[in-house]
């Protein structure tokens, strides 16, 4: 029999339903599930009704970013009693089952705080999850299943010896090129489902959001090597990206923005120093024709994200230009990008990988970047103190832009970043933060001005 052929066969032993693929999960599983695009919905549905059902229960979740899918099936709140989330990164659905939790006397969904590139260790070697569910490409000729958008932690997981992998074989999931497949002879059982990827439509701009994403594309050379985070910030620079040449990518999420920019030869990746002539990401969310786009496109290439955020390898391509959010800056420099009121709203993920990578590469800038203000211009982004954990240190931030500028912070006194980041906020609360910088004795009045 040719391989070919023994894979084959392989495949049609290991097909089964949905219903029966879950039964092989046992109570008491540590189960992880690959964030957004890359979870099988028809499992997590066949899974939730198990549960409801009392067929399985004690089950433990491990992932960060859950899709929509998983809200409706296993995520639901009259299921928490079965399962229990366990989010290394929270979004909206985690958001809805806290404020479900509070309202009946239920504690908080856990938050498992670490940097994403070391969420695979932390989840074969300090958790010992037993078993991976996740969506991947129809079969190759050669026995592999591309994990398609979503190589993340789940390629590390899969590679873990005993692992239990249960896969769901959808044909709307891209192939894609790079480190990111797994092999039929590892698979306890696969069921075949056609169903459309979760798509992240283009998030609204306002004219804040052009006006820092205009500051940011003059702060980038042509040549550089792009990281950018999610959102309509991220999305502003690229926007304003299209008259550079000669870009590079290599980034956690690859978007539909950076997506665009290599369509319009903007990006070519000609001047990297690693992965030459290819965008490298470890998952990626957007639109259906970034989707199509990732497609056996030569170009793309997919790898862990234990590589790809690695500062280290970071670092090994000049001027690296990496862009994340904030919700909060102190007077120092240090920023919350995590909690907002007293509560999880999302998590560290891969910004401070990308903060000290970029940093560490030859001419590289890292940039945070955040809107002035909050709440409909209540609440300045730029504090006297965080209200919130450190995501990224004080020693660490590099480059902060709001609309009114941008200051590097490397190289200034305590005082003199106080001074300009004061400068960096919206006039409405300079008076009140000079007043707190002044008080605790970090600044002199003559060093920041109200105008």
């Amino acid at each position: 029999m040719t391989m070919h052929g023994s894979c084959a066969e392989l495949y049609r032993q290991k097909l089964a339903t949905a219903a029966e693929a879950v039964r092989l999960i046992p109570s008491g599983a540590k189960v992880v599930l690959p964030p957004a695009a890359g979870a099988p919905p028809a499992m997590l549905a066949a899974l939730a009704d198990r549960a409801r059902a009392g067929g399985v229960t004690d089950l433990q979740l491990y992932y960060m970013l859950s899709a929509a899918c998983a809200g409706g099936t296993v995520l639901a709140p009259d299921l928490m009693d079965h399962v229990t989330p366990m989010s290394f990164f929270h979004g909206s659905v985690e958001r809805e089952l806290d404020a479900f939790n509070r309202a009946h006397g239920k504690p908080a969904v856990p938050m498992l705080p670490c940097h994403f590139h070391q969420v695979p260790r932390a989840m074969v070697d300090a958790i010992g999850v037993d078993t991976l569910i996740a969506t991947v490409s129809p079969m190759d000729e050669r026995g592999n299943f591309s994990l398609g958008t979503n190589v993340d932690y789940t390629l590390g997981v899969a590679r873990k010896p005993g692992i239990r992998i249960i896969l769901e074989v959808n044909p709307d999931m891209p192939r894609t090129f790079g480190d990111c497949e797994i092999h039929v002879s590892d698979v306890m059982a696969l069921v075949e489902h056609a169903a459309p990827l979760p798509c992240l439509g283009p998030t609204p701009r306002i004219a804040t959001d052009d006006m820092i994403g205009a500051i940011i594309a003059g702060l980038v050379e042509d040549g550089a090597c792009l990281q950018m985070g999610i959102g309509a910030l991220p999305n502003a620079v690229c926007a304003n990206l299209h008259g550079h040449r000669n870009l590079g990518i290599h980034t956690e999420m690859m978007t539909s923005g950076l997506a665009d920019l290599m369509k319009a030869g903007v990006v070519d990746n000609s001047r990297k120093q690693t992965h030459v002539g290819r965008s490298v990401f470890t998952f990626a969310l957007g639109d259906q024709s970034l989707y199509d786009f990732l497609h056996e496109n030569p170009a793309m290439e997919a790898r862990p994200v234990d590589y790809v955020n690695n500062p280290t390898i970071i670092a090994r391509n000049d001027r690296v230009l990496s862009v994340n959010a904030t919700l909060q800056i102190d007077l120092s420099g240090a920023c919350n990008s995590e909690v907002v009121n007293g509560r999880q709203f999302s998590a560290s993920g891969g910004q401070l990988d990308f903060v000290r990578g970029a940093y560490a590469s030859n001419g590289g800038k890292s940039i945070i970047a955040c809107h002035s203000t909050a709440a409909r211009g209540s609440i300045s982004r730029i504090a006297a103190q965080l209200t919130g954990p450190v995501t990224t240190p004080r020693n660490d931030t590099h480059i902060i832009v709001t609309e009114f500028g941008w200051l590097d912070l490397k190289g200034k006194s305590l005082a003199e970043r106080a001074a300009g980041l004061i400068a960096l906020a919206h006039p409405n609360f300079r008076d009140e933060l000079g007043e707190d910088a002044h008080n605790s004795g970090l600044v002199p009045r003559r060093l920041f001005t109200t105008s």
